[in-house]
């Protein structure tokens, strides 16, 4: 099921009362924009009904992206080089989890499982670019290359979709706009398991870090 949420009204307010308008950013020039998908591996996605509901969003932004030069990359989680190696972020699986749950995790996200993959009903083409992490964020020093990336290819603005909304999606965009880039959250091609969590990652990231925008808004923002 898809997320039923609306932003609450006092957050509307605060917005207003900070900025005067609702959206930051009106278009996204296509030659500076990317299109991230955070975290749409088998094991977050699979028996999560609402981020199951988010995958034809995540294709319309993808074919729209496409269509306008914008490239699409794939932020995806590996928490080992391979399945059964050492995990690249001990902390997390040891004191985060119970022993059976952290060795789920680290196995479930490592290359060689299934989990691992990105979900098959995504419509992944072999141009687009498959980005690894092994952090929430991407760019968090040395959890990724994406900023390079980014750099690399003249991005500036960023579109982010994924799971989960107030985890690693939102901090993907958090980091982001802190990096400088101009961002945008799209609300129904984000999710979390539940709508609490899923309104909390928006709300918290359009107060104060960018747009929070549907998919038909953002593809229009490329118009």
């Amino acid at each position: 099921m898809p997320h039923e949420v609306k932003i609450p009204g006092y957050v509307i307010e605060r917005i207003m009362a900070k900025r005067g308008k609702l959206s930051v950013f009106d278009r996204f020039e296509p030659a500076k924009t990317a299109f991230l998908v955070v975290d749409m591996q088998n094991f977050y996605v699979a028996e999560v009904d609402t981020a199951i509901s988010i995958v034809p969003n995540i294709n319309r932004l993808a074919a729209a992206c496409r269509a306008k030069g914008v490239p699409v990359i794939w932020v995806i989680m590996k928490c080992a080089e391979k399945l059964g190696a050492p995990s690249d972020w001990p902390l997390y699986h040891r004191y985060f989890f119970t022993e059976a749950k952290g060795q789920n995790h680290l196995s479930q996200l490592s290359p060689g499982h299934q989990g691992y993959e990105i979900y098959p009903d995504l419509d992944v083409h072999a141009d687009d670019r498959i980005v690894t992490k092994k952090r929430f964020s991407p760019f968090i020093q040395g959890a990724s290359d994406l900023h390079d990336i980014l750099q690399g290819m003249g991005v500036e603005n960023l579109i982010v979709a994924g799971t989960a909304t107030n985890m690693c999606s939102e901090s993907t965009a958090r980091d982001a706009m802190m990096l400088d880039y101009r961002v945008v959250m799209v609300e129904d091609a984000n999710a979390a398991r539940y709508d609490d969590d899923h309104l909390a990652g928006l709300t918290s990231f359009y107060q104060s870090f960018g747009d929070v925008k549907t998919t038909d808004s953002t593809i229009a923002m490329l118009d």
